[in-house]
């Protein structure tokens, strides 16, 4: 083989495949269609003379030979865009760049309008997409470059990639404006004894550390107590608002429900405390461009650690 006949935008397409185990997401985070990163593919399959990948009932399969091939393609990629946009200078209003980030279904409810609003105010040029990354594979999606940046409940802890504290809150409950314990005197928290006589909805979305909700309830032992699982947390506040049933939910979601529902909030004993992070790749900290973003995420979404209790004067009797 002649490396000087190798097309060298090729060796994007074995990044993405090589990360997603997809033909289909590799075209997706490159913005090609499925059938050219298909002929991508097979184009570097004929020049590398190895399948490169194989199908397995999981996905795409590295071979032996593009295991030792994508890492280093992965980190000269990296190497030469850090290079070159160390260089660039970034005008918001004449940007058209296109973000990749990665929220949960959870935080794109919180995170994604405010951001967008003011895009479309400072760069209404640029594009965003949220690419759904689970937790545990972010740190790779951002040295491959598929993702520019996480905002969520995120503890990297992987070498090269960097982390900013944004806000730190606790879970609480939410139930309608008309639910009342079982027992006990109704103040602003719920003690152990009322919850044990609690009917709850918990969302159990997969891959994220919200999961410890229903950790928090069978830690308790009230486990049993959960009569409905939903997979969304979009799908709580119908729920709680038209049942008798109580929802645990991160308090930045409370105070976003309480605006737009009648519902009310309770502090809840040995409640899940929970940190979320802004989380990017050392190799963009000196790029202009992404300098612009973090600093706008955290102008949007930081928080003093005083200031993230939550308000609840709802929750009087």
């Amino acid at each position: 083989m002649n490396f000087r006949q190798l097309d060298l935008n090729l060796l994007r397409v074995l990044a993405a495949v090589y990360r997603t185990g997809s033909v289909t997401l590799a075209g997706k985070t490159l913005s090609l269609s499925q059938p050219a990163t298909s002929n991508a593919l097979a184009r570097l399959r004929d020049f590398f003379e190895d399948e490169l990948f194989v199908r397995t009932p999981s996905g795409l399969k590295p071979t032996r030979l593009c295991e030792q091939l994508a890492p280093a393609v992965m980190a000269q990629l990296l190497a030469l865009e850090t290079l070159v946009s160390g260089h660039e200078e970034f005008t918001p209003g004449s940007s058209d760049m296109h973000w990749r980030l990665s929220l949960s279904d959870l935080g794109e409810m919180l995170f994604l309008p405010a951001l967008a609003g003011a895009m479309r105010s400072q760069a209404p040029g640029s594009r965003l997409s949220n690419i759904s990354v689970a937790s545990h594979d972010v740190a790779a999606a951002l040295e491959a470059r598929e993702i520019d940046m996480a905002v969520g409940i995120l503890q990297p802890r992987h070498r090269g990639i960097r982390a900013e504290l944004l806000f730190r809150e606790q879970y609480v409950a939410v139930a309608a404006q008309t639910w009342r314990p079982a027992c006990g005197e109704i103040s602003s928290s719920l003690s152990r004894d009322q919850l044990a006589l609690a009917s709850f909805v918990v969302a159990s979305p997969t891959a994220t550390f919200h999961a410890s909700v229903e950790q928090m309830l069978i830690n308790m032992k009230l486990q049993d107590r959960i009569v409905l699982r939903a997979r969304h947390f979009s799908a709580l506040p119908d729920l709680a608002q038209s049942s008798d049933l109580l929802s645990i939910v991160p308090e930045m979601y409370a105070r976003n429900l309480m605006q737009r529902y009648e519902l009310r909030t309770w502090r809840i004993p040995e409640a899940p405390a929970y940190e979320v992070r802004l989380v990017w790749h050392s190799s963009t900290d000196r790029d202009p461009a992404h300098q612009w973003m973090r600093a706008l995420v955290k102008q949007l979404f930081h928080r003093p650690a005083d200031d993230s209790a939550c308000s609840m004067t709802n929750a009087k009797a």
